[in-house]
């Protein structure tokens, strides 16, 4: 039986302390028609939080994982949840930092890289994720149709899932980084595992990305041709890193607009809808 919506609240409140100050009024999707909040889900070795949104009515809904930020599972997150709860998923992003900590209250991107990050096995996010596809067929999620989304860090985790998972539809990764060098906790990268690709993905990719040159870009172009799923990459030439994350400074509303237009399209074209 699926662990119920959290008494006490253990996801971040708000927006990460990283970012402020915050882009003038960020995106705010209401709850009317659906059923959103936090949930517990069995991780197996313990319960980590979640965030889940899916429609009032109804039940066999399609599936969307959603990968947190580099900031964990704060407001825009929670948001984008209800925007696809409003489109008819069952959207949950799993804490996926839990065991090794809470980003939201740091104020300096390396900190939480270096104390938080880099602690996080890969194989572990592969589980958890795992875990939270089960707790979604329990909670009227239809699995066979099963999608992933990711941004930042959740976008590198996108390609590496969809190389993972033989129950994935589709994945679709906002500006995650392509080329990382191996480490034990983190052995591949998205280049290296576009060999392995068991379901197609939409990478979402700003063409003024510092932290993403577009030279990567066209080795992940050139790595995804040899892979038998038919993934894509669509590159926005004006958009910065997090151009999809309206509460910051980065955010264009036109290519935000238009990825998850794409996205969605992405999603209904590979059955994942």
């Amino acid at each position: 039986m699926n662990a119920q919506t959290s008494q006490l609240s253990l996801l971040p409140q708000g927006f990460p302390a990283a970012v402020r100050p915050l882009r003038a009024a960020p995106i705010h999707t209401d709850s009317s028609g659906i059923i959103a909040g936090e949930v517990e889900i069995d991780a197996g070795d313990v319960r980590i939080p979640g965030y889940r949104a899916k429609p009032a009515s109804g039940t066999s809904f399609p599936v969307v994982l959603v990968v947190q930020e580099i900031f964990g599972i704060h407001e825009h997150i929670q948001d984008l949840c209800r925007r696809f709860a409003k489109s008819g998923y069952l959207a949950v992003a799993p804490s996926l930092y839990h065991r090794q900590g809470d980003p939201s209250g740091m104020t300096d991107f390396q900190e939480i890289f270096g104390k938080i990050v880099s602690k996080v096995p890969d194989a572990q996010v592969m589980s958890d994720l795992d875990r939270s596809v089960t707790w979604a067929s329990g909670d009227g999620g239809d699995t066979n149709r099963l999608a992933i989304t990711g941004f930042c860090w959740g976008g590198r985790i996108v390609w590496l899932y969809a190389a993972h998972s033989d129950a994935l539809k589709a994945g679709a990764a906002w500006y995650g980084k392509l080329a990382t060098p191996p480490s034990p906790l983190q052995p591949s990268s998205p280049i290296t595992a576009a060999k392995d690709l068991k379901a197609p993905v939409l990478g979402l990719y700003g063409g003024k990305d510092q932290g993403i040159p577009l030279d990567t870009v066209e080795m992940m172009r050139d790595a995804i041709r040899a892979a038998d799923k038919p993934s894509e990459i669509h590159v926005y030439p004006d958009a910065e890193h997090g151009f999809n994350a309206d509460y910051r400074p980065s955010y264009n509303e036109a290519d935000a607009r238009d990825g998850w237009k794409r996205m969605l399209e992405f999603f209904g074209k590979h059955g994942a809808v």
